[in-house]
């Protein structure tokens, strides 16, 4: 394309909701983590390889079909179960990339390479871990 030669209308996305398309056979509850995994559909939290932390589910959804149904998400800050034992998320973490247990669960390590990273620590406090969802900060964090 060439370089402008007049004003262009630029779009933009505006506020902090996103959208898009459920994999294969999901069940999502509104306040999921979602991730997205290699095929680029998004995905309910859970323990599994090849994906990225996205944000939280904004509504309850369920799909058969991968690709067709759309669901709202937000990126951004939000608190999620901190794992136990040796995968407890303390303060001293914050900063730093933390991984999806499940659709309601964070841990401080990849479980061995067995689970896909949420985002980063933003905090720590006595209910669960504050997590900074943007898919393209943990994934430039991590390559």
């Amino acid at each position: 394309m060439p370089p402008l030669t007049q004003d262009r209308n630029t779009p933009r996305a505006e506020g902090d909701e996103r959208t898009g398309l459920l994999g294969l056979n999901q069940a999502i509850f509104a306040g999921a983590i979602l991730m997205r995994n290699a095929v680029g559909d998004l995905i309910e939290g859970a323990t599994a390889t090849g994906s990225f932390g996205v944000g939280v589910a904004q509504e309850r959804l369920a799909s058969t079909t991968a690709g067709v149904t759309p669901i709202r998400y937000r990126p951004g800050v939000h608190r999620f179960a901190n794992s136990a034992a040796g995968d407890l998320i303390a303060k001293v973490d914050v900063g730093t990339v933390c991984y999806i247990v499940d659709d309601q669960t964070v841990a401080k390590t990849n479980g061995t390479a067995t689970r896909s990273p949420a985002g980063i620590v933003d905090s720590v406090d006595a209910q669960g871990v504050w997590v900074r969802f943007d898919e393209a900060l943990t994934r430039a964090i991590l390559s």
